[in-house]
């Protein structure tokens, strides 16, 4: 009897509250807990939540094919959508990180590591021609949309132009989601999840959805499968935490490379390897634009050059 009562002391509840045949010791029945959720199921509710999201400060770490190793300080609004972003790449040998701002159509460019000779793949710019001003203005330009419409001009890496609440929805296109165990992210106790995502598998997920919400959801998610330029499938790590919200999730995989010459196969080229991490969600976010006077824009220093 002695052991039975110390097992309910250690179980919270004190030797009073075991009782016997299933009721406590005021009578009634004890309370049982809520079934826990399935790795499919958690993952399914952490994807639900990502709706609610308005705002997001988070970072990235790990390294991206082409640019190597990266690290983003970045916070986002979904309405109107809006972004600012430090990006190193030190392995780009830059002066320093690139500063980013997307408001309205309009990107903006600056920091140390901004060189107009490199931007994009076809514009061969004078850096001097920046007459002293710290920014570029770029008009047209989108991030965090769908992927066809997303438009960096080649400064972004393409798994960066993503929004991270959609790219952390896509383990619900594993079908082996399994349960690792519980860890501690940025403070918060969490669940950490892992699986193989594919594309047949967010294509089955999206012809189950049962709603236009979740339809749309797993229409973005398979988007952003696609634009990470996977060679095959994606491992994804996610940790949810005791409120069923996303804190962490990490993507690992090999990606393609297109071949040079007309009927070959594409290649294998360097792996994706990034861990985001949602630093605070639902505070405000406020992306202030540089000033005009210290801006030059880019279609305007094209049109010079061309004229």
């Amino acid at each position: 009897m002695a052991s039975a009562a110390l097992g309910c002391v250690l179980l919270g509840g004190g030797a009073g509250a075991c009782g016997t045949g299933g009721e406590s010791s005021s009578g009634k029945s004890a309370q049982t807990s809520a079934p826990a959720l399935t790795p499919a199921e958690a993952v399914a509710k952490a994807a639900e939540d990502s709706a609610n999201i308005t705002s997001l400060r988070y970072q990235i770490s790990g390294s991206v094919p082409d640019r190597g190793r990266l690290t983003v300080d970045a916070a986002m609004s979904t309405a109107p959508l809006s972004m600012t972003m430090e990006l190193t790449m030190p392995d780009q040998r830059a002066k320093g990180p690139l500063s980013i701002r997307f408001a309205g159509k309009a990107m903006y460019v600056g920091g140390g590591a901004l060189d107009i000779r490199k931007l994009g793949r076809s514009a061969k710019l004078d850096p001097d021609k920046l007459n002293g001003k710290s920014w570029l203005r770029i008009e047209p330009a989108a991030w965090g949309l769908i992927s066809v419409d997303n438009r960096s001009y080649g400064i972004l890496p393409h798994q960066v132009e993503g929004s991270p609440i959609v790219q952390s929805t896509l383990l619900t296109g594993a079908k082996n989601a399994k349960k690792i165990g519980a860890e501690t992210i940025l403070g918060a106790r969490t669940t950490h999840y892992r699986g193989t995502v594919t594309f047949d598998g967010l294509r089955a997920a999206q012809d189950a959805a049962i709603n236009k919400a979740s339809r749309e959801r797993q229409t973005r998610s398979l988007d952003q499968f696609i634009a990470l330029e996977l060679d095959k499938n994606l491992i994804m790590d996610l940790w949810i935490d005791d409120a069923g919200r996303t804190r962490q999730f990490r993507m690992r995989g090999a990606t393609y490379k297109m071949p040079v010459n007309a009927g070959e196969e594409p290649a294998v080229g360097d792996p994706v390897d990034m861990t985001v991490a949602f630093l605070r969600i639902n505070e405000p976010v406020t992306v202030t634009t540089p000033s005009a006077g210290d801006t030059t824009d880019l279609g305007a220093l094209l049109d010079a050059q061309t004229g």
